[in-house]
């Protein structure tokens, strides 16, 4: 018997010790459009298990998006990183960045079109549990994660990352199903008081179990470390509040996951 158990320790060892985080570009389609997302998680188990959608920022699917997938992985979870944006489109510089996204904020409808077909990838991967799902965005995915809330679909939680607020149909948050957490910086000029004031309002009228958390001294784009140090361009990277809010997160995923 004592020689099972050890056999059988020295097996699970040598399973962790193999175990690799394994990622997979994937395309899939939303009507007639070719997205290519990435599908990423930890081979160390084979059982299902909760699954993330990683929703990019306003550049398209970048590394930022594969490194925070990533993380999430060694967190036991199935991610895959959405492409909004289709297959090969992306912003070389700010300016091209704002075209694009420009583009999804004035068309929500296409906006959740996307967010909801790279949702779907996610829910039918065979490692994940498709009745424990969550997804997170980051500053233009923060309003897209957002969207798909309020698009009704099925997912148990949402997390905005200093995303944008503002939706022109407000009254959608009664198809929220799930939770919703935005974390957000204090000083963001670019989502300023009033949006945040019209967001909450939004949530307590359709009685969403939301939270907002609103880091002091933080902008916008508070967790990239390529968006500097000056507050005063209005986006810079904060080390505090991106790790409080990566802890708030994890905090939220205990509570919808358990």
């Amino acid at each position: 018997m004592k020689t099972f158990m050890v056999a059988a320790a020295l097996a699970a060892f040598a399973e962790g010790a193999n175990a690799e985080i394994k990622s997979q570009a994937t395309e899939y389609k939303q009507g007639q459009t070719v997205c290519e997302g990435l599908l990423v998680y930890d081979d160390a188990t084979s059982g299902k298990r909760p699954g993330v959608l990683i929703a990019h920022q306003w550049k398209g699917l970048t590394a930022y998006e594969r490194h925070r997938a990533e993380m999430l992985a060694k967190l036991g979870y199935v991610v895959f990183c959405a492409d909004i944006y289709g297959k090969g489109v992306r912003a070389d510089n700010p300016q091209e960045a704002s075209k694009l996204a420009g583009q999804y904020k004035g068309e929500r409808p296409l906006l959740r079109a996307r967010v909801n077909a790279a949702f779907d990838q996610l829910k039918k991967q065979p490692l994940v549990d498709a009745r424990r799902t969550a997804a997170i965005g980051y500053c233009f995915g923060g309003t897209t994660v957002l969207e798909l809330a309020r698009s009704g679909a099925d997912v148990v939680g949402v997390v905005s990352f200093h995303g944008g607020l503002n939706t022109p149909t407000p009254e959608d948050a009664k198809q929220i199903k799930g939770k919703v957490l935005a974390l957000h910086g204090a000083d963001d000029p670019y989502v300023p008081p009033a949006e945040v004031a019209a967001f909450e309002e939004e949530m307590r009228k359709a009685k969403v179990d939301w939270q907002l958390v609103g880091y002091g001294g933080a902008v916008h784009s508070f967790t990239m470390m390529e968006a500097g140090d000056d507050n005063s361009k209005g986006a810079a990277y904060n080390e505090k509040a991106d790790q409080r809010s990566w802890e708030a997160m994890k905090v939220f995923f205990a509570e919808i996951f358990k």
